[in-house]
């Protein structure tokens, strides 16, 4: 038995996050975060550069962030390899993750997924790392050229990953304890263990959620009676993380093929729900790919190239236009938001200091490829 099975769990003193409310902003505001204006950072690893949403973070009252993380170099150098086992523990228990190109191998509490562009998963608090993804061997500059898309086309699985992450509040803000170091990770055992700690706050129907692009549940509706302008038919895909976000976040992409090629995978049984460009206190619109043009209050219009983002009241601004192969990220921004609370700095720092104290529950499974992971969100 190693690491991943042991740990004192003789621990006192947690308490539910006591920070400060988190508040959406209700004015009716629009902040614009230009791709041409973009700084891609070494944050968090040296492997991966993050392109933060700035703009609209900070006018959201720092509520939430969405970022693009670019991977720039091999996953394994001499000085550093796959993450480690670790937590995130964000306000309301939200990790967002879209896959935009090349391919991972993310590993959550034991169970390997294999996923490519168009990939969505929301976790928080389930023992995670990242094992594997694509690297083209393009210099900085290139690689950050490369197109990003919601669908699995070879070519765009042969880039270096990239993805769209989105956090409630900033990570650094909230613990991100580290359980499993890499040089204790036994690679010939199955990793079984997981927080089921009743401390954090996340919404009780808060779960898992895995959505490959080709499922049945991330087929593309077409959008009949549109109130968006387009010379090609716009359609809606919704990624599914209301209810496992705990109907803290609404999630969906709206699209068009290119001229002449059928490119989305589509479902013509249904056609999209309208309801969707309702959700939401507050809107993110991220640009994945083509264009996409917008109407304020006052009747103004401005356009959104891709990396382009547009963060905004309720009733600030709307998407009333799209181009030719146009994929386009809406979040709405639910109520429940207003109903958590941050992480104290105390807390943070103790929670990061107790690392693999915190596991208590563990999971022995035949098989990596077995059970769904058994996060508290299961518990």
């Amino acid at each position: 038995m190693n690491v991943h099975a042991t740990g004192d769990l003789k621990f006192t003193g947690l308490t539910r996050p006591d920070g400060a409310p988190l508040r959406l902003n209700d004015q009716e505001f629009v902040a614009i975060d230009r791709y041409r204006n973009a700084k891609f950072e070494a944050t968090y690893r040296p492997q991966a550069l993050y392109n933060r949403a700035n703009e609209g973070f900070h006018a959201n009252n720092e509520t939430f962030l969405l970022h693009e993380v670019a991977t720039n170099l091999p996953i394994y150098l001499p000085d550093t390899g796959p993450t480690d086992f670790h937590l995130h523990l964000p306000p309301g228990g939200f990790q967002l993750v879209l896959v935009t190109s090349g391919a991972f191998t993310f590993d959550y509490d034991g169970r390997f997924y294999n996923v490519g562009p168009g990939a969505v998963m929301l976790q928080s608090a389930i023992v995670h790392r990242q094992l594997f993804y694509t690297w083209s061997g393009l210099s900085t500059e290139e690689n950050l050229k490369t197109p990003q898309t919601v669908v699995p086309d070879p070519i765009s699985m042969g880039y270096s990953g990239k993805f769209l992450e989105a956090f409630i509040t900033d990570p650094t803000t909230f613990p991100n304890p580290t359980i499993v170091g890499p040089d204790q990770i036994n690679e010939a055992e199955t990793p079984r263990v997981a927080w089921s700690h009743s401390l954090h706050d996340r919404p009780v129907d808060a779960g898992f959620w895995l959505q490959d692009p080709l499922a049945l549940d991330a087929l593309f509706k077409p959008l009949t009676d549109s109130p968006i302008k387009s010379a090609m038919p716009v359609y809606v895909r919704d990624i599914g993380i209301e209810a496992p976000s705990g109907h803290l976040v609404a999630g969906h992409i709206i699209a068009t093929d290119p001229r002449g090629q059928s490119l989305l995978s589509k479902s013509t049984s249904s056609a999209a729900d309208t309801t969707c460009f309702a959700k939401g206190e507050v809107v993110i619109y991220r640009v994945i790919r083509g264009t996409a043009e917008f109407r304020n209050k006052t009747g103004e219009t401005f356009e959104l190239a891709a990396g382009d983002v547009v963060t905004a009241g309720k009733n600030a601004t709307s998407l009333v236009g799209v181009g030719e192969n146009t994929q386009v990220l809406r979040l709405g921004l639910l109520k429940g938001m207003n109903d958590l609370r941050s992480w104290t700095p105390t807390q943070r720092d103790e929670i990061d200091g107790l690392a693999g104290q915190i596991i208590t529950q563990k999971d022995i499974r035949p098989l990596r490829t077995e059970g769904k992971p058994v996060g508290y969100l299961y518990g």
